[in-house]
């Protein structure tokens, strides 16, 4: 009875799951889908618990309340532009739950191992639950069991530092400059050459200090291979991370022979990868050379910028709007980080109301975590309709008579155009030059996030509007008529 209905409900939770994710895809279907994964994870919870070999009932409902009000008043607190760093602190967090299921699965086996060699019948017949499983596998079985192990604390241990690391860079406790050791891309390759070499000693018999330190140096190459991405590419990094947690929880779950864990890690991690492949054709990455850490990427000199940025006030930019037919706004981390996503909308709608056509261009890799530019648009109650991706806009900026930049620097920088030695050479960007006026509101004159400096700043065609996004824009609604 008991398996019948944890296999009915890992069966419900599955396909809500898949619907979770299919609804994500749209902005108008994502609450929605949002629910059907609350509800498919509730579910999937409460029949692991009343499942077969569940185990200590009240230490797993005190377990889930703790964890659960620890992620409620966490989410209270973050704000919408802490996401990015939330996201890479979750995907650290399965990471870490793979290592320790892992090590759990370990100290069952040698424990067997021991009952079996001491011949203990009766301390064989009282294991419970997963040990009771391991105890009936056969050896060929067992050599399976531990390579499942050994691959999902592997996969599991890279997850964790690398998103320890993701979270530093993004949340600027950690340098955005990819960093590398003295050895670069060799280190890695003999860390994951020593893993392998600790697995064939792990399926002889070595024991488990290989699995220990095979854990070591994964937890070295999750830090390595992320300090050495740079921030311009954190936002693939993110899916990248959320595909390998997704991974090592199907290793995971094929430890525990646990089919909903199987199916769910297997959603997340190819989801994710293709997500990350996506991100990289829209920077013209090489999808292989951001995952190892960068591989491959050098660069020259940076091309030297002639001419100075030209600043405005809020008076020139309104007049601009008054008079200007077309409008197009771009998006970007800096109208997160100031909270502009309520004025921006407001100016929409009072252009709109005028008459004039506004739109917004959304590139995809804007902010820090996919999709980010367009949650906080929805949750402004920007119209689904006038925001539109990179490939749908990108030819009307010649038509346009005004575009606002709002925060953003390496989406709209014609450098990665013009300069073959720029680290964004060759990524498709929002070609906002090419309109007839361009307002670009930034706090001050500094690179930003990535360190890149932008062409776009010094052009004849565009003027700077400097200060807090939410303020000037605040300054400025007054004055549209």
């Amino acid at each position: 009875m008991e398996y019948g209905f944890s296999t009915a409900a890992y069966v419900v939770a599955a396909v809500l799951f898949i619907l979770s994710l299919g609804g994500l895809s749209g902005q108008e279907s994502a609450k929605r889908a949002v629910w059907y994964g609350i509800v498919g994870m509730g579910l999937a919870v409460l029949a692991t618990l009343m499942g077969p070999g569940h185990g200590n009932w009240a230490l797993s409902v005190v377990l889930v309340l703790a964890g659960g009000a620890i992620g409620w008043v966490v989410a209270q607190r973050v704000q919408m532009t802490e996401m990015p760093q939330l996201v890479a602190a979750m995907h650290s967090l399965v990471g870490l739950a793979a290592v320790f299921i892992g090590f759990n699965a370990e100290i069952e086996m040698v424990r067997i191992a021991a009952l079996q060699a001491a011949g203990d019948a009766t301390g064989l017949e009282a294991l419970k639950g997963f040990a009771e499983k391991v105890a009936h596998k056969t050896p060929a079985e067992i050599n399976i069991l531990k390579f499942e192990v050994f691959l999902g604390v592997f996969i599991g241990a890279v997850t964790f530092t690398g998103s320890v690391i993701a979270f530093g860079k993004l949340a600027g406790k950690v340098t955005s400059k990819a960093m590398k050791l003295p050895g670069g891309h060799l280190l890695n390759a003999a860390a994951a050459a020593g893993s392998i070499a600790l697995l064939v000693m792990y399926f002889n018999g070595a024991g488990s200090w290989t699995l220990i330190l095979m854990t070591l140096l994964a937890f070295f190459i999750g830090y390595h291979l992320i300090m050495g991405i740079g921030g311009a590419d954190m936002p693939v990094v993110v899916s990248m991370l959320n595909s390998y947690s997704g991974w090592a929880a199907a290793a995971i779950g094929f430890s525990l022979s646990n089919d909903l864990l199987i199916v769910v890690g297997a959603l997340v991690g190819s989801s994710g990868a293709i997500l990350s492949y996506i991100m990289c054709k829209a920077m013209n990455r090489s999808f292989v050379s951001v995952i190892l850490g960068g591989f491959g990427n050098t660069t020259g000199p940076a091309m030297e910028i002639a001419g100075e940025q030209i600043a405005i006030d809020a008076d020139g930019v309104a007049a601009a709007l008054n008079d200007a037919d077309s409008v197009i706004i771009v998006p970007g981390y800096g109208m997160a980080v100031a909270q502009a996503q309520q004025s921006v909308s407001e100016l929409t709608r009072k252009l709109r109301a005028k008459g004039k056509e506004v739109r917004f261009a959304i590139h995809p890799v804007a902010g820090r975590l996919p999709g980010h530019m367009n949650v906080l648009l929805a949750e402004a109650k920007v119209p689904y309709d006038i925001v539109l991706e990179m490939d749908e806009i990108n030819e009307d900026f010649p038509d346009t008579d005004v575009v606002i930049v709002i925060g953003s620097n390496d989406i709209v920088n014609p450098a990665a155009q013009e300069d073959p030695n720029s680290p964004i050479a060759g990524m498709p960007v929002l070609e906002v030059w090419r309109a007839k006026q361009v307002f670009v509101s930034k706090r001050g004159q500094g690179t930003g996030y990535s360190g890149i400096e932008n062409p776009l700043f010094y052009k004849e065609n565009t003027r700077m509007f400097y200060g807090d996004a939410k303020k000037s824009l605040d300054h400025l609604l007054p004055m549209i008529e």
